[in-house]
């Protein structure tokens, strides 16, 4: 039994370009120090002395400035090529993080996280157009999930790091988190650096052919559209989520730390060898369907399941996870599909863009949503969101548009 295990892990890990592994150990270093996104919430409501609904504003700030940050940082890619997008906003967005924890108003907080949104954001295109340069189409969705298995692992420390911190001088968080992408950067610079590994160098494509445009492609907008809707319950995991248990369940910050932790621990553990035992075995939809009703399913159990606190908590955060891992990967692995090597970047683009819009208006929305209607109706209303979602992917898979 344990060398069937050992065995599995290793051919889950095996196979992957050197470079694959180089940028994974980049978006380590940088998710290792993820700290001011799951407790801003907290933060604004403790410290700046703000309600949720004001709260949960300035993370739509930062989705604001996102969506221009990911529209930008995907055309650049394309035309300059991702290393030096992803050295740029590694840089401009350590220095933005560092900068956010000395403003004391609401307004600079605010502007600050605009800005900061349109930077920080710039850099996930031009990741994914790297990903897919280093991969291949055999292993393209692992390659993913190797890069995601960075971020969670990164993103289990930094979660019960910055919860430690956050509990005691919760100011720390935003210097960590600036100091994490600036060792980043410098890491990026002597591993992939074009003037350090020949993978890193592409050649420009040529300008007569661009390949065509995202925007004519019909099945991908819709696809975009779902991901928009799956995305804007997703994020609630570290918008809303963290203040329920906080003022609803009455969790110590240090507890919701590692509760959040949990959520990089068991991507950590699980998603390469469940991606490498699923991948190319039947149609992205199918996996992606599956995953998205495992996150509904987790916030209709706040509601449904009359539990302790912690260990539903605990529940929850477990079927959100596996949900994230069974869908997000062949998410990646379907639009990638779709690109040519000219027009990456605007795929890439508009991907991350339904993303960032989901982080303007989940949290303007859900906020007040929490605000006004309590905890327990914005859970109906994200789990039956999923449900939704589902049928809209299956319909896509039906129709094969």
């Amino acid at each position: 039994m344990l060398t069937k295990t050992v065995s599995l892990y290793k051919n889950a890990y095996g196979g992957l370009s050197p470079n694959t592994w180089w940028l994974s150990l980049v978006m380590l270093i940088n998710r290792s120090g993820t700290m001011v996104v799951p407790f801003m919430t907290i933060y604004m409501t403790d410290n700046i002395g703000v309600g949720i609904g004001k709260a949960t504003l300035v993370t739509s700030l930062f989705g604001l400035g996102a969506v221009i940050g990911a529209l930008a940082g995907g055309k650049i890619a394309d035309k300059v090529g991702f290393y030096f997008v992803q050295q740029a906003t590694l840089i401009g967005g350590g220095l933005l993080f560092i900068l956010l924890g000395r403003m004391e108003s609401y307004t600079s907080i605010c502007v600050v996280m605009f800005f900061l949104g349109m930077i920080n954001e710039a850099f996930r295109p031009a990741n994914a157009v790297a990903i897919a340069h280093f991969s291949k189409e055999q292993n393209r969705a692992r390659s993913y999930s190797l890069n995601r298995l960075a971020i969670n692992l990164g993103w289990a420390l930094g979660g019960s790091i910055g919860g430690f911190l956050a509990q005691h001088n919760i100011k720390l968080i935003f210097i960590v988190d600036g100091i994490s992408n600036i060792a980043a950067a410098v890491v990026l610079y002597f591993v992939l650096a074009p003037s350090r590994n020949e993978g890193s160098r592409i050649v420009k494509p040529d300008v007569k052919q661009k390949g065509p445009s995202v925007y004519a492609d019909k099945t991908y907008l819709w696809f975009t559209v779902l991901i928009f809707f799956f995305a804007f319950c997703f994020f609630q995991l570290f918008v809303t989520l963290p203040p329920f248990y906080h003022s609803q369940w009455g969790l110590s910050k240090e507890h919701i730390g590692l509760i959040m932790g949990a959520n990089g621990l068991l991507i950590v553990l699980f998603e390469m060898i469940i991606v490498f035992s699923l991948e190319k075995k039947r149609a992205h939809f199918t996996y992606i369907i599956r995953g998205v009703f495992l996150v509904g399913l987790s916030y209709f159990a706040l509601n449904i399941l009359g539990i302790a606190y912690g260990l539903l908590a605990i529940l929850s955060m477990f079927l959100i996870t596996f949900g994230e891992i069974i869908s997000m990967p062949f998410m990646n692995s379907y639009w990638i599909e779709r690109t040519t090597a000219q027009n990456r970047g605007q795929y890439a683009a508009l991907y991350t863009v339904a993303w960032s819009a989901a982080q303007i208006i989940g949290p303007a929305v859900c906020g007040q949503v929490a605000e006004n209607w309590g905890y327990t109706a914005l859970w109906w209303i994200m789990g039956s969101i999923c449900i939704l979602v589902c049928f809209g992917f299956r319909w896509l898979q039906v129709k094969k548009l």
